[in-house]
């Protein structure tokens, strides 16, 4: 079921669709994967290019995806590059937490697994992704990030297109500026890239400079305990879609042997959704399935959430307010579309 419903909130007003099962079992927890689309695309153009609803019916999860509205930009892109919207609860990331706190919440019959919410994105949206997981480490228990770029990236219009032709030139300043952003709740945040080699609109080495922030800055999260080097995965492994592209996997684990981090680095694809719909804007149906890939990584992976420890009590303290003053907000639905 393909629902419409309005997020209003202290930062700002922002529609966003949300994708139910048709065999959900209303009452069960099960995971939300949140989706944040490119420029110049829709919600509804976004699920069919990714197919992440078809994902939701054979796995039984729930998907929402925020939609940005060309008052906010001309061409529906994401403010990623500014920094008003690179802050917890101001601009855009306000309204995304403010969308998943209203879905926890289940005013309209879902329940959620709040150890289990994630967000991905595509470009922009993948910008954005990022932006979240530094700024609301506390909701998202992994991110996904197809054809984006490192936090804080750019503060301008001006220099984010320049960045996205070049890549960023300091992924270190970049991982202490995330980690900054998270504050006391600070923690390690599992990351998968997807990046084209041949993306002649946010170029391949951006997808190598995100892996490295989010190196640098789950190494401050961690305490030192997590430490990785962009040039020693722990796994690589190399493939290739039959009829299609070839592919290169790389994988960063801790101590422990978990997979914190992956990149899927692949071969001829330029900006567009590996794997995604045939005939679709944005999308390359000859890449590997990044939508699978994504919602595998995803399920390997949740929020650590024990009693009473310290993590859990900083997070109520630190949301307690946020959550009551929601508590009576109750989205806007509309008929389907």
């Amino acid at each position: 079921m393909w629902q419409k419903y309005i997020h209003s909130g202290p930062a700002g007003s922002l529609p966003y669709f949300v994708y139910t099962p048709a065999h959900y079992a209303a009452g069960k927890p099960v995971p939300l994967v949140v989706m944040l689309h490119g420029c110049d695309q829709t919600a509804e153009e976004f699920a069919a290019i990714t197919r992440m609803n078809e994902l939701a019916e054979q796995h039984q999860f729930i998907v929402a995806y925020p939609q940005q509205t060309s008052g906010n930009n001309r061409s529906r892109c994401w403010n990623w590059f500014t920094s008003l919207n690179q802050m917890r609860e101001h601009g855009e990331p306000a309204m995304i937490a403010g969308i998943v706190r209203e879905i926890v919440l289940g005013k309209n019959g879902w329940s959620i697994d709040p150890r289990r919410i994630y967000v991905g994105g595509l470009s922009a949206g993948g910008a954005m992704a990022v932006i979240l997981g530094a700024t609301y480490p506390e909701l998202f228990a992994a991110i996904g990030v197809h054809s984006g770029l490192e936090y804080r990236a750019a503060t301008s219009m001006m220099e984010g297109l320049r960045v996205m032709r070049g890549g960023s030139p300091d992924p270190l300043k970049r991982g202490e500026a995330a980690y900054a952003a998270m504050g006391p709740l600070a923690r390690v945040i599992p990351l998968i890239v997807f990046h084209g080699t041949h993306d002649r609109v946010v170029n391949v080495a951006n997808g190598e400079a995100l892996v490295q922030q989010w190196m640098h800055t789950n190494r401050l999260a961690s305490q030192g305990t997590y430490v990785a080097q962009i040039d020693a995965p722990t796994h690589v492994e190399t493939g290739r879609v039959p009829g299609g592209r070839a592919y290169r996997v790389y994988t960063w684990a801790d101590t422990k042997g978990r997979e914190v981090q992956k990149y899927w680095r692949i071969d001829g694809l330029r900006h567009g959704w590996s794997g995604g719909s045939p005939g679709s804007r944005y999308a390359d149906p000859q890449g590997p399935d990044a939508s699978l890939a994504l919602y595998q990584f995803f399920m390997r992976h949740q929020l650590s959430i024990q009693g009473e420890d310290q993590h859990e009590l900083r997070l109520r303290a630190y949301s307690m307010r946020e959550r009551f003053l929601r508590l009576f907000q109750r989205p806007s639905p509309e008929p389907p579309s």
